[in-house]
């Protein structure tokens, strides 16, 4: 009686320490999303003074610029799921280092002072906003490993716990760039 009562009571401990532990995951996850947000935010702060010192310098595409614009008041509109938001980051990315390198076309945009303290920030945010996906996609990767694996596999079936997808690269982006066709422009 008292090995069936230790075994029950045995079992009951290690259903609850996998349990948090699941939650404890899922809660990583959620924490690291919101990091890549947090730095979003910031790179999305950032956009209207980068267009405006630009704007000052330049007669260029105002079509670019138009659509720096409207990515970033998209992004910010809120009401985006976490795939939308994604999605915007890698269109705004783009449009942005599109930007960057027309810049060169511009001497003395590219010797402006506001010009090249926006461009160190916008650099440090890009970084910052790199290792919150690192992050991210660790702690997803450590909670797909825990729904996935024995025995955290019967509880996370149980409690409706689905795999979660990292952050991927899009596809246009693992190309190499070629400096040269970048400056032929």
């Amino acid at each position: 009686m008292i090995v069936i009562l230790g075994l029950i009571v045995f079992l009951l401990i290690v259903g609850i320490v996998i349990y948090n532990s699941l939650i404890g995951k899922r809660n990583q996850v959620t924490n690291a999303f919101s990091a890549i947000d947090v730095m979003l935010k910031k790179r999305f702060d950032l956009i209207p003074n980068l267009v405006e010192v630009v704007k000052q310098y330049t007669n260029y595409e105002q079509s670019t610029l138009t659509k720096i614009v409207e990515l970033r008041a998209r992004a910010t509109s809120g009401n985006l799921t976490d795939e939308e938001k994604a999605s915007l980051d890698t269109e705004l990315s783009s449009a942005v280092k599109g930007l960057m390198v027309t810049v060169e076309n511009y001497p003395d945009l590219k010797a402006n002072t506001n010009f090249l303290n926006l461009q160190t920030t916008w650099t440090e945010s890009e970084e910052q906003i790199a290792a919150a996906r690192r992050t991210y996609n660790a702690s997803v990767t450590d909670y797909n490993n825990a729904i996935m694996m024995f025995p955290g596999n019967m509880f996370a079936g149980m409690l409706g716990y689905t795999k979660i997808d990292v952050l991927e690269t899009p596809e246009e982006e693992r190309k190499n760039i070629s400096a040269k066709e970048l400056f032929n422009n």
